[in-house]
């Protein structure tokens, strides 16, 4: 059977950057289900601009293989939906197509930088996204929005027909209102491609279980410490009493290696950055270049033109991470550091099955509120080691500070996606009771 979708939001949220006003789908699992897809994940025939003015034009020859399992499953790609520019950001208001508003409150941003998509899926347009997640991309919007993210293991979901912005670290996920679409959407899109070298063949097949007795629940320290908002604080340790009182069992874990964990994670990314987009130079990718000028001419002024000034900014850091005389002093001591932090996470998965904290340090903040990079960067804390460690992690809604909602983070053991799915689960069924 196939049919078409009309789709026509009203999307005072800024939440699409292209619509598809009349989507086909056809028979299969996800049947007539309106997906809508971030917009750095390729879709064939439709536009793909990472947000950024230097790719508005973009569109793809190609589907990325988690958009090719969604269409063979019947979904209707209803969206593209915005971003911070290139994936950098955490509020989606680096976007050159303006900023995400939150559904919950307008005046606040939804988070970053899979922003479009949690405020897609909160404000009910559609019942899935598919986000990206390099440092907290998904949990973050699923935390500040009040919906449900999963950032799955890395290696479990291929990243074919991602546009690059830190490719040791991103990972495609799914995004909705309930653990159990999550885990449906999931069930989907991790299968093995060939085409990615990161992938390991692990598919996901899994119903969510809300029997988790004797579940070992870690509860580090450091994901409760300076800079994160008491009564956040407060709320997840009361989920973190729901989940003990469904038989889990809590355990004391430490991540020593955290507080060296944002500055690695951002000489990393940016490094990566730096060399994923040279590619945009007007040459091979983005609007043609005025030939007329020498090439170091032409390729400074597109790119001073066409990227926003965070992108700049990351490109430039990191570049200088990787020069001469410079990269063995902060990039290779990073990697030292991001090793520190995986293997504190296999100690802390000696006692733990699953490791529990916030998922934002604070709830959503307004528009325009945090306009320096570094108060930016800081708010990423609770969610960059999972990223690091290549771990599964999902924020789950576990309650609201000033009306807006505080997201719990469950991380586990890498490719047990499906541990962390039930024990969100099973706190998801005991509150909705």
């Amino acid at each position: 059977m196939a049919g078409t979708l009309n789709f026509s939001p009203d999307d005072r949220y800024n939440a699409f950057i292209t619509t598809c006003r009349e989507a086909p789908f056809c028979d299969g699992a996800l049947a007539g289900t309106a997906v809508a897809v971030k917009d750095n994940i390729s879709t064939a025939g439709i536009r793909t601009t990472c947000a950024s003015r230097i790719l508005e034009s973009y569109v793809p020859p190609y589907d990325a293989h988690v958009v090719g399992l969604l269409r063979e499953k019947g979904a209707a790609i209803v969206g593209k939906t915005n971003m911070d520019e290139f994936g950098m950001g955490t509020t989606t208001e680096t976007s050159a197509f303006g900023p995400v508003r939150n559904p919950v409150d307008p005046s606040r941003v939804p988070g970053g930088s899979s922003g479009g998509s949690a405020a897609a899926v909160a404000a009910g347009f559609v019942p899935m996204a598919l986000g990206t997640d390099t440092g907290g991309s998904i949990r973050c919007p699923a935390a500040f929005c009040g919906i449900v993210g999963l950032k799955p293991t890395y290696g479990r979901v291929s990243r074919y027909g991602l546009i690059a912005y830190a490719n040791s670290l991103e990972q495609i996920g799914p995004m909705a209102r309930t653990v159990e679409d999550v885990s449906r959407l999931m069930s989907v899109i991790a299968r093995y491609d060939p085409h990615d070298s990161t992938m390991l063949d692990r598919p996901y097949d899994h119903r969510p279980s809300a029997d988790i007795a004797g579940l070992r629940v870690g509860v580090p320290e450091e994901y409760f410490g300076e800079g994160v908002d008491p009564r956040v604080a407060e709320t997840v340790r009361d989920a973190i009493g729901v989940l003990e009182g469904l038989g889990a069992d809590t355990v004391p874990v430490s991540i020593p290696g955290m507080r060296h964990a944002l500055a690695a994670y951002y000489v990393i990314c940016t490094s990566e950055a730096s060399s994923n987009l040279a590619r945009f130079d007007g040459v091979r990718y983005g609007p043609a270049v005025d030939t007329k000028k020498t090439w170091h001419e032409a390729y400074q002024d597109l790119r001073q033109a066409k990227f926003g000034t965070e992108v700049r900014r990351r490109i430039m850091l990191g570049t200088f991470a990787l020069s001469a005389g410079y990269a063995g002093r902060y990039y290779a001591k990073a990697q030292v550091a991001r090793r520190n932090i995986k293997e504190d996470f296999e100690r802390a998965f000696r006692d733990a099955d699953v490791i529990a904290g916030p998922t934002m340090p604070t709830v959503a903040f307004r528009l325009g509120e945090k306009t320096d990079p570094l108060s930016m960067y800081l708010s990423d804390i609770l969610t960059v080691p999972a990223n690091l460690a290549g771990v599964p992690a999902i924020s789950v809604p576990c309650g609201r500070v000033d009306g807006l909602p505080v997201g719990l983070q469950l991380m586990g053991r890498q490719f047990e996606d499906e541990r962390v799915v039930d024990a969100a689960f099973a706190y998801e069924q005991e509150v909705r009771r």
